[in-house]
Order: structure tokens, then sequence, then C-alpha cells
């Protein structure tokens, strides 16, 4: 006996987003297939690799210059004795790529296996999520330049700095409360969607390239308090890559979102009144 699409009562087709977590199911042409497994162990060693490299990075520009107005800058904003400008910037994008991949593939890589492709396609997506982030890292090296040589020439601006970083972790904080940065969270937690429904006629290049857009937009208030409280900060990039992951992965991520950015302006307001209390 048979139902109205020819399916026995009971065994009607499961939906592909039922499937998701299954280590095996099949597609529409009744082919066995299975998780990736290969690119999961890829993404493993990449991990552990760019662990590795961003605790090296850590430990070799952990210098930092004391500031007027009570504040320190890293001297990975400063270009070093011999050395170019061209190898200072290779040098900070090499640790950012590194430091990048160590904070957003654990959060990333569920998305990458929701498309179900097969391992050269996803390897393919994962290099244009991180090219992304790569080229978000150009800009903030060029910022950071651009800061650091105001507040060497100035002293007056130098001074300000304090209080321009509890403002803008006040500032990040305020974001996470936006219709703006909800519509981009629940993008990046469901960009593709499932197999059947993922563009087909898009490259997996492509998809990693929007897939890291999404994710660099929805992380502009982490990625700010990461700057505001220091870039080559090992605690303050634990910190911040739990919170991308909790975005992402957490059930009720307007919730979480919201305490986050709670707790941002409670610190932002706390580093303002310990700023503006201290004696001159």
């Amino acid at each position: 006996m048979t139902g109205v699409n020819g399916e026995r009562p009971g065994t009607g087709a499961l939906r592909p987003e039922c499937l998701a977590d299954d280590v095996q199911h099949r597609n529409s042409g009744g082919d066995e297939v299975r998780l990736p497994i290969a690119f999961m162990a890829v993404c493993a060693l990449a991990f552990a690799a760019s662990m590795s490299a961003t605790v090296y990075f850590c430990r070799s520009m952990c210098c930092e210059m004391e500031m007027p107005g009570g504040w320190t800058m890293s001297m990975m904003w400063m270009r070093m004795r011999g050395q170019t400008w061209v190898a200072s910037a290779l040098t900070f994008l090499l640790m950012w790529l590194a430091m990048m991949v160590a904070m957003m593939l654990p959060s990333a890589l569920p998305t990458f296996l929701k498309t179900r492709r097969q391992l050269p396609s996803l390897c393919c997506m994962a290099f244009g999520y991180f090219a992304i982030w790569l080229a978000a890292g150009v800009g903030i090296y060029a910022f950071g330049l651009a800061f650091a040589a105001v507040a060497m020439r100035s002293e007056t601006f130098s001074r300000a700095v304090p209080l321009l970083l509890s403002a803008l972790l006040i500032a990040a904080g305020s974001i996470q409360f936006t219709h703006w940065k909800m519509t981009h969270l629940l993008r990046c937690r469901s960009p593709f969607g499932c197999a059947i429904s993922c563009p087909q006629h898009e490259t997996s290049f492509r998809l990693g390239c929007k897939q890291g857009a999404a994710c660099c937009i929805c992380c502009a208030a982490p990625m700010t308090i990461q700057l505001a409280l220091g870039v080559m900060n090992p605690l303050v990039m634990i910190a911040v890559a739990t919170i991308i992951a909790a975005e992402k992965l957490l059930p009720r991520p307007a919730i979480v979102a919201r305490f986050i950015g709670i707790s941002t302006i409670i610190a932002g307001v706390t580093f303002f009144c310990v700023v503006f209390l201290r004696p001159a």
C-alpha cells in the first residue's frame, strides 16, 4: 500500500535538514554520501598548526611601549629596525591569518559541512572564507599603522586613547542590540541551508567568500572588542573566540547577543570610570 507520493505510509522521505547531523545519508540519486571525514581531519590539522603559530606570534610580538595616558601600544604596529614595510605587513598578515583560523574555524566548520560537498569543494570554500578575513586584516593593519602614527606624534591624542577605548567598548556592546546585528548574525548562522537549497551554480570559492563576508560583518562588534583590549592578548583572543562561537552555535542567538552586549557595555563603563577616577 502506498501513499499519495508513492511512498509507504510511515516511511515518508526524510527532509534534508533532518539528516544534517547523520554520519551518512542517501542523496537524491540513492547513493550513500558520508560526511567528509578527510575534510574534518584537514581542519583539525589546520587548527592545530594555526594555534601553534598564534602562540609563537604572541610571544614574538609581546613587546609593548608605554604611552602618555597610561596605556601601552603593541610593537606589532611598529616597523622593526632593518625591516621593510612590505616585510612588516606580510608578518602581520601571516599572524592575522593564523589567528583567524584558530578563532573562526571551530564555529565555521558546521556551516561548511551543511553544504554536503566533497573534499576539494569544501577546501575551496574554506579558502574563500579565510581570504575575506585576510582582506579584512589588510584594512585593520592600515588602520593600526595610522592609529600608531597619530598616537606617537600627538601627546594629546595619546592621553585621550583610554577614553576612546572605553567608548569603543560601549559602542560595540550597543551594536549587539540592533536589528542590523541580528540580521547578519542569522545570515551567518545559516547562510546556505541544506545541499538541496544551496545554489548549485555558485562556485565553492565564491560561496566561501560570501560566508566570510557575512561572518566579518556579523563579528564587527566582537572584533572591535579585541582591537580595544589587545589584538595579541591571548586571554582576549580566547574570550572573543568564545563569544563568536556562542553567537553562531548556541540556541536563542538574540539572547546570547544581548547578554554579550550588556557585558561589553558594563566593561566599557567600568573602564571609563577607572580612567576618569585615576589620579593624573
